[in-house]
């Protein structure tokens, strides 16, 4: 799970699982495999860098 920021500053933690697809338009739009859309502040590259530092961290037991 990871945190990101809604544009009124509201902190959210997410399932990565649930992540379907992320598009920057020009806010970052995160589509849930709910179909639940979420924006936030975060652009999509840092997303990503977290959803990667989450998988080291958990698959590899390693310190990311």
């Amino acid at each position: 799970m990871i945190y990101l920021t809604r544009l009124n500053g509201e902190r959210i933690v997410i399932n990565i699982d649930l992540i379907e697809l992320m598009e920057e338009t020009p806010d970052t739009v995160v589509t849930l495999t709910t179909g639940k859309k979420l924006v936030v502040r975060e652009p999509v590259k840092k997303i990503r860098e977290d959803i990667i530092r989450f998988r080291k961290r958990t698959c590899t037991n390693l310190k990311a």
